[in-house]
């Protein structure tokens, strides 16, 4: 695999399964991802295809979206909030296309009368949860905000990085909630990484700021969010964050095309549904800026696509203790008295050998030689050796003692891969209705917020300052 080269389509990417019916689709042209993106490429102008690939394999440009999709001009002024206010929702796993699987009344609400990224929204890699997450947040690639992936090691310490590690010392950067303290205003989160991490001005008060219980009903936070309308107007949070765990929970299990997939989607419609009456109810819908991202896709895996590192051994010998991730990103540190070069040497050399089953579909990199577009590699917290994998394959130790096939999905891959892209719908009196952009990385997010809640001094990231400016409507000023 050459990941220097991988397509943003790559070829062993199935299309999703689409069972939406001919009356259920108009209004939402059902899209398949292969026919989708060639006839893309085939319509934009030159320049629009060079700014794309561009927008994708760097995080310094972003393009501008197309300029005859939408009637409106300006943003429309607000009608009952005294200040504006960012509800930004993630539902982890979300990959693009799911919505197009079931019937979907509410996102498509939320979408014809909103801004969408078109192809979908790009995770920063390592497409995984917490990193992703916190990219969201802060704007920042994982290698500058500290967290590089769900689970390492202090490469000082030795000590371990976990989901319940809520240490400042760990999380770098600086979090949307602690910007929109640091200027006056309320936030509020519920169950976002990063979130119950008690720095600088956000000391995660227990009324705005909840602590992470994945038992808690769905519907519970979604009525939890919405009672912080119904708060005298001082204290409404101007940024709000809500977190499920699906459809990630289920595409771990199944993949992303089991009709689990479906049922949790449409789970997930009907909590939109839920929070769109809520708040039309309080008279404040049309004065929201609802945000709806995932952190990243998922792919189907199964057993027949794995590379076992034991098979390496007449080249290299990797101690298990060296491993801190197997699949789908693996990352070795070697100890000081071993050279990593000499590693990455005699691990390729076995991997295109012909004698390693399946490996071919792994390539193992320096942490500074990998490609640029990944912005993995200015950290110490990452190892010095990483693997990576090509899309649905996996990697293990050794070879287990069955026949036995299982199946599932996985992220964690290579981000431009197609199926590793999420969603982002946005509605709100900035977003032009029915509007479609070119997809865009997740760490512009950060200040596209920040200009929503006209915050003008944010925090320095890895995202372009003129971004918003390129998604959002020319503001009106907001009422005193």
């Amino acid at each position: 695999m050459d990941s220097d080269s991988v397509s943003l389509l790559s070829s062993i990417n199935k299309p999703i399964t689409l069972i939406r019916s001919t009356e259920q689709a108009k209004g939402k042209p059902i899209m398949i991802f292969t026919t989708l993106i060639v006839t893309t490429c085939i319509t934009l102008s030159a320049a629009t295809a060079i700014t794309f690939f561009i927008l994708f394999f760097s995080s310094a440009i972003s393009v501008s979206p197309p300029s005859s999709t939408t009637a409106d001009e300006v943003s429309r002024p607000l009608t009952k909030l005294k200040h504006p206010v960012v509800l930004l929702i993630s539902c982890d796993g979300f990959r693009y296309g799911y919505q197009y699987k079931t019937h979907t009344p509410n996102i498509d609400r939320l979408v014809k009368n909103g801004t969408e990224a078109e192809l979908g929204l790009i995770p920063v890699f390592p497409t995984l949860t917490f990193p992703n997450h916190y990219s969201i947040v802060t704007g920042l690639y994982p290698a500058y905000h500290g967290i590089i992936n769900n689970h390492f090691l202090d490469p000082k310490t030795g000590e371990p990085f976990s989901m319940q590690s809520h240490e400042p010392k760990w999380w770098l950067g600086e979090p949307l909630w602690e910007t929109v303290v640091n200027h006056g205003l309320e936030a509020s989160t519920y169950f976002w990484p990063g979130s119950e991490v008690k720095k600088g001005s956000w000391k995660c008060p227990e009324f705005y700021c909840k602590a992470y219980n994945g038992s808690v009903d769905f519907h519970e936070r979604v009525d939890t969010v919405l009672s912080y309308f119904d708060l005298p107007d001082h204290e409404i949070p101007s940024f709000m964050t809500l977190y499920f765990e699906d459809p990630d929970h289920q595409g771990h299990i199944v993949g992303p095309d089991d009709p689990q997939i479906t049922e949790a989607v449409g789970r997930i419609d009907g909590l939109i549904g839920r929070l769109i009456h809520g708040l039309e109810q309080r008279g404040v819908f049309d004065d929201v800026s609802i945000i709806m991202v995932g952190d990243h896709g998922m792919v189907g895996t199964c057993d027949k696509k794995i590379v076992f590192l034991d098979d390496l051994a007449p080249w290299v010998e990797i101690p298990e203790g060296w491993v801190q991730d197997y699949t789908p990103l693996l990352a070795i540190s070697p100890p000081a008295n071993y050279s990593a070069k000499d590693i990455v040497s005699k691990m390729n050399e076995g991997l295109s050998s012909g004698s390693v089953e399946n490996g071919q579909y792994l390539k193992v990199y320096l942490k500074e030689e990998l490609p640029s577009r990944l912005h993995y590699s200015v950290s110490d917290r990452i190892p010095a050796v990483i693997g990576l994998l090509d899309e649905a394959y996996k990697l293990e130790k050794t070879k287990k003692n069955t026949e036995e096939k299982e199946c599932g999905g996985a992220h964690g891959y290579d981000n431009a891969f197609f199926s590793m892209r999420t969603i982002f719908i946005a509605h709100g009196p900035q977003f032009a209705r029915g509007r479609k952009v070119p997809s865009f990385e997740n760490v512009q997010i950060y200040n596209l917020v920040t200009k929503i809640l006209n915050i003008s001094d944010g925090a320095r990231n890895n995202g372009t300052l003129s971004f918003p400016d390129e998604v959002l409507l020319p503001s009106l000023s907001f009422r005193d």
